[in-house]
Order: structure tokens, then sequence, then C-alpha cells
């Protein structure tokens, strides 16, 4: 059984994220975000996103950081962790091998 998606309009979204509509907005125009919908009154948000948007917010903050700098740090923890998981998976490889 699969967990159930949540999916939340724009003004639940900002409510849950604790975020302002505007800061909303400058995050899907840089990508950040990427909700169901072509205008913010349709747009629909996931939990997953929710959890990303909560997480930009945090960088901004603590990083004093533009929203262009936060698609980066995203992007660059994303890999980060991408690159992790394949390490551990090639060590598991490795060890079956060498003993």
């Amino acid at each position: 059984m699969s967990n159930p998606i949540i999916e939340l309009n724009l003004r639940e979204f900002c409510e849950a994220a604790s975020l302002a509509d505007v800061h909303v907005i400058e995050i899907v125009e840089h990508g950040i975000l990427e909700p169901e919908g072509t205008v913010p009154t349709d747009w629909r948000f996931t939990d997953y996103e929710l959890l990303l948007a909560k997480r930009a917010a945090k960088l901004r903050h603590d990083l004093d950081l533009e929203w262009e700098g936060v698609a980066l740090a995203l992007d660059l923890l994303e890999e980060v962790q991408q690159l992790r998981t394949e390490n551990r998976r090639l060590r598991q490889q490795l060890k079956r091998w060498v003993g």
C-alpha cells in the first residue's frame, strides 16, 4: 500500500509553510517548487513540496541567501545525497568482491 499524497492549494500551502504568498510565488519562479497547475489560483502542492519549501526558507534565512542561491544550494545538497547513496552501494559491492 502506498502512502497518500497530500495536496494543498496556495492558501493552505502558505499557511502550512508559514510563508507569504509572494515568497511562494518567488520560489516557484526560481524553479525550487513545481506545483501542479498553470496559475497560482490553480496550483496544487504536495507534502514533499511543503518539506522542500520549509527547507528552502530555512536555508534562505540561515545563510542570508537570495532565492537563486537557495536553488543552487538545494541542487547541491540533493547531488551530495545521491553521491552518498551511490557511494554506499558501491562500498557494499566492493565488500562482496573483496570479502
